[in-house]
């Protein structure tokens, strides 16, 4: 596979799950087209949408005549496939480690702040402020365990001198923070934060 393999994102704006592919493609400055899809208005559960990705959710990344799903699935294929810049370690424990980070974010964060799952809470009958201070005190709560897991001096990124997943995974979630509201103190990831929007490939792709 080269980079002359047709690559298609499908995905929307405000979600950060998309964002993180965004990055990962763009920081092995890979071309691909992009096609978005406006969640409010459900055009993510539309039939042709649905045969490319069952579960109904963004992103997806098609390959050729071939599809992903799942954010971090797609940026450990395109780690695997374009190996450089790498987005994990070559040492397991350490792989190990970057991994743990970035799932605290994408596996117990996000999920349980999105969008399908405020709505579920505005189902039952939870009103707006309630929402909001689920989504904050979920962020908060996430972000300070995701801090703990980083080592204490290890250059300007999560875990070491150039990103990796666990950034490409912080990143997005600092921008779903603020629209919560959440005040973000911690100079360690606000300097993260800093030192990755420096770089294109994560400011660009911050619509």
């Amino acid at each position: 596979m080269t980079d002359a393999i047709a690559l298609t994102l499908h995905g929307f704006f405000r979600s950060s799950a998309t964002y993180r592919v965004r990055i990962a493609l763009k920081l092995k400055s890979l071309d691909f087209d992009y096609l978005s899809y406006n969640l409010r208005d459900k055009e993510q559960l539309a039939p042709a949408y649905l045969a490319l990705n069952p579960q109904g959710l963004v992103p997806a990344l098609e390959i050729e005549d071939d599809v992903l799903t799942q954010s971090l699935a797609i940026c450990e294929y395109l780690d695997e496939v374009h190996p450089a810049p790498a987005l994990l370690p070559a040492d397991p424990l350490k792989r190990a480690k970057v991994r743990a980070a970035a799932y605290v974010i994408a596996c117990d964060v996000h999920p349980v702040q999105n969008l399908k799952i405020l709505n579920r809470l505005r189902a039952i009958g939870q009103g707006e402020d309630a929402v909001n201070q689920w989504a904050r005190d979920t962020i908060e709560e996430g972000l300070a365990a995701f801090e703990a897991l980083l080592p204490a001096h290890c250059g300007a990124f999560c875990f070491g001198d150039t990103p990796n997943l666990a950034d490409i995974c912080l990143v997005p979630q600092l921008v779903n923070a603020r629209r919560f509201g959440v005040e973000l103190t911690s100079k360690r990831i606000l300097a993260v934060e800093s030192a990755c929007l420096a770089l294109e490939a994560f400011a660009a792709t911050e619509e």
